[in-house]
């Protein structure tokens, strides 16, 4: 009988890859994973291929950058992505999954940030190529009017890849919410109170401190992420990434502090 050497590490020990695997596993497993990415899909390309097909020359929507006029579905598709991110999270202590992932990986944190890169390089990919195609698509009704485009004009390979970045970013900040709440309906309710309506109220008050620290919201950062040229009203990329990262970093943090803290 052979004698295992005692520094051999067990067969089974539990790595960041191996918890990353399984958490990509769990990702592309489940239906509700198929249902909003391809919704998010669907949503962009359809609407910019609408865009592109209806412009006409000199229209209302002549002075839309013509990044955002061909990616007007993105508005849409966040809230799919906003749905993933929290069901990523929340849905697992929705369903008493989440007593099955700790009790595997006592730690806890490596779970969370297993999720979050897996959801991060699933939407980050997916979306970047369908921004890709979408706006070669619109262009292909776009080219003989005043909002032709093409690859190698100044900041439309930016605005692509920051409109693939301001999707993930907003979907790691609900998943995020997810994992702080424990609660599907209690983080969409919050994602939507906090980021969509909240800016808007403050924006009715008459202080120009207030007018200035709404461009940093997620939603009006992200905004700024996917234009190629500047857009009134907003900050420029650069602070609109960090904005935008921090805004999901902080509560990714928070996420992690009550995961360390809490029960399941």
């Amino acid at each position: 009988m052979t004698t295992p050497h005692p520094t051999a590490s067990p067969p089974y020990r539990i790595t960041p890859p191996r918890i990353l695997r399984a958490e990509w596993h769990k990702l592309r497993s489940l239906r509700s994973t198929w249902i909003t990415v391809i919704s998010a899909v669907v949503l962009v390309l359809g609407v910019g291929l609408i865009m592109g097909a209806t412009y006409t020359s000199g229209g209302g929507d002549s002075d839309v950058d013509t990044v955002v006029l061909s990616l007007y579905g993105s508005m849409l598709a966040q809230i799919f992505l906003v749905v993933l991110g929290i069901l990523m999270t929340a849905g697992e202590y929705a369903t008493g999954m989440i007593r099955s992932s700790l009790t595997a990986v006592p730690a806890r944190l490596p779970v969370l940030w297993a999720k979050a890169v897996a959801f991060a390089a699933t939407v980050f990919t997916v979306m970047l190529a369908t921004s890709v195609v979408t706006f070669a698509a619109a262009q292909a009704f776009l080219h003989d009017t005043d909002q032709a485009a093409s690859f190698t004009d100044p900041g439309i390979l930016r605005a692509l890849v920051g409109n693939a970045g301001a999707l993930t970013l907003t979907g790691l900040l609900a998943l995020g919410l997810g994992a702080l709440l424990r609660s599907v309906p209690g983080a969409i309710g919050a994602f939507i109170g906090g980021v969509m309506i909240l800016p808007e109220i403050l924006g009715m008050l008459p202080y120009d401190a207030v007018e200035r620290a709404i461009m940093y919201f997620p939603t009006q950062a992200a905004g700024a992420l996917g234009s190629a040229t500047p857009i009134p009203g907003t900050i420029s990329p650069g602070p609109a990434l960090l904005a935008l990262s921090l805004w999901a970093g902080t509560t990714l943090a928070a996420a992690a502090l009550t995961l360390k803290r809490r029960d399941v």
